[in-house]
């Protein structure tokens, strides 16, 4: 017989009350949460969405006074999905599309079901028509750890600064890790802007895991391509969303690339007949054609994917958004904020010296992928390439004012510099003859302007017409990072038609 130890009774007593008092684990429960919203390019109408952890009926309940009752109701289909890491955790998907709404106008909305309701989110409709001045935020790369710029970015919506978001790629660091519960996290942070604003995607690198299935079932974009490619109307512009990711995962079917490529030249044939209505063109994509940051990504070579296509020069994207005259390209991928003087195979086609976005003859590039993320942020190469106007290796986002069918603002917000502008252009083209633009084939010179050891490099504008000295050469080229000029990193050799094709 054992001898009897008051010390274990006790510890045995006290685990015992614990489970009493701690109980089972909680039942998981019907509450919506993540929510977020997209514009469906049906006027008049929004996409509410949003998560639970057991099946539940989706409904939306809204109106137009803040504190008053919510007489309108809206129905839509929940779908199951099942994350594929290790655990098969499984969510349900909720989706309801509010239709029949005043343009411009401020809703008050909750979603969920009688198993449990959220709290009371706000909107504003988006205006229809053209004859508006959509006022737009743009970044890439906002992780659920380090997201620098977040704070800022709901500030601004709470103070109805936006009317849309364009996320452009690579969400959370990543989606599917920790079996989907840092997608989860993440959708949690973006949800007071999210909630408030349409939230407009497009897939990044690291969304890949799972076939992108993160990316598509958590955010409902317009199209049946479950948000890989689609586009929409905003005020004057048409915005084209698509997927570079396709060049780079060919394990998931080559066939991809060229069904976007041929949507994609669909879709601009439309939006080019529709220019006297809609003048912009604007695309968003991930991964840059152009980048002049210190990393072997695809935008440092000559011949990048996204830019030339698969090998043998098969579906590039240049030649195709130059042929219909794309205004404006939106990327991200790189870390960092860098804006390009309008630009074609590495050649400058600027306005003019002293307005080089006044009139451009090439497409206007802008980098915007430095919102904050664990992998923190991109450096340069010191000496800028001369195609490129400006970089600021800080955190920050864009703002795209679309003020109407000539005048595009773009300003960038530093958040390390307590929300300073940082960047500031007007671009400016005429109403007509904007279907093919006349572009010249010679490149522009640069005078370059290095501030040393700072974040932000910029250059004058090129004067026009003079072909560059060193184009035609093939060169070694040494390039030295701003942060860590200890060490030379060698690059090279590439060959290309100017000294441009350094990058």
């Amino acid at each position: 017989m054992h001898p009897f130890h008051p010390c274990w009774s006790a510890c045995c007593l006290l685990f015992f009350c614990s489970l009493e008092i701690q109980g089972a684990p909680e039942a998981p429960k019907a509450d919506p949460e993540q929510i977020h919203l997209s514009y469906p390019d049906e006027p008049g109408s929004m996409t509410v969405t949003w998560t639970t952890w057991v099946p539940a009926l989706s409904e939306v309940q809204f109106g137009l006074h803040p504190s008053g009752p919510l007489p309108f109701r809206a129905l839509g289909p929940t779908s199951t999905f099942v994350d594929g890491g290790v655990l098969q955790r499984k969510l349900y998907m909720h989706r309801v599309t509010l239709r029949g709404l005043l343009p411009g106008a401020q809703y008050v909305y909750r979603c969920g079901s009688r198993q449990g309701w959220s709290r009371r989110f706000r909107f504003r409709a988006l205006k229809s028509g053209p004859h508006w001045s959509p006022r737009l935020v743009v970044f890439g790369d906002l992780g659920a750890d380090n997201p620098k710029a977040l704070p800022r970015l709901r500030r601004d919506t709470q103070q109805g600064m936006y009317d849309a978001v364009l996320h452009v790629g690579d969400f959370a660091y990543n989606m599917d890790q920790d079996n989907g519960r840092v997608g989860d996290k993440f959708m949690r942070l973006i949800e007071p802007v999210a909630a408030n604003l349409p939230y407009m995607t497009c897939p990044g690198n690291h969304e890949e895991r799972y076939n992108f299935s993160n990316y598509k079932a958590r955010f409902n974009m317009p199209g049946d391509t479950e948000g890989l490619w689609y586009s929409w109307d905003v005020g004057p512009a048409h915005i084209i969303s698509f997927s570079t990711e396709v060049y780079f995962y060919l394990h998931y079917g080559r066939q991809l690339v060229e069904r976007q490529f041929h949507w994609l030249e669909n879709d601009l044939q439309k939006a080019n007949k529709n220019r006297a209505t809609r003048p912009w063109i604007i695309t968003m994509g991930h991964r840059p054609m152009y980048c002049s940051n210190l990393d072997l990504d695809d935008c440092t070579w000559h011949e990048s994917k996204v830019r030339k296509g698969l090998p043998g020069k098969l579906f590039g994207l240049e030649d195709l958004f130059y042929k219909y005259g794309v205004d404006l390209q939106l990327w991200a991928h790189e870390h960092s904020y860098e804006r390009l003087w309008p630009i074609y195979n590495y050649k400058v086609f600027n306005g003019s010296q002293e307005k080089p976005y006044t009139n451009p003859r090439g497409p206007v590039h802008i980098i915007t992928g430095s919102a904050g993320c664990e992998e923190k942020l991109t450096p340069f190469v010191l000496f800028p390439r001369p195609w490129s106007a400006l970089r600021v290796k800080e955190y920050g986002y864009t703002r795209l004012h679309i003020l109407n069918g000539t005048h595009i603002h773009i300003q960038q917000v530093s958040d390390d510099q307590d929300g300073k502008i940082v960047d500031d252009i007007w671009v400016v083209r005429p109403p007509h003859n904007r279907t093919k633009l006349e572009w010249s084939e010679r490149p522009d010179t640069k005078a370059i302007l290095i501030i040393p050891g700072s974040s932000t490099s910029s250059q004058i504008p090129p004067q026009d017409g003079e072909p560059h000295p060193f184009r035609d050469l093939t060169v070694w080229v040494w390039v030295w990072c701003i942060d860590c000029m200890s060490s030379p990193q060698k690059v090279g050799p590439r060959a290309g038609p100017s000294i441009a094709s350094m990058g």
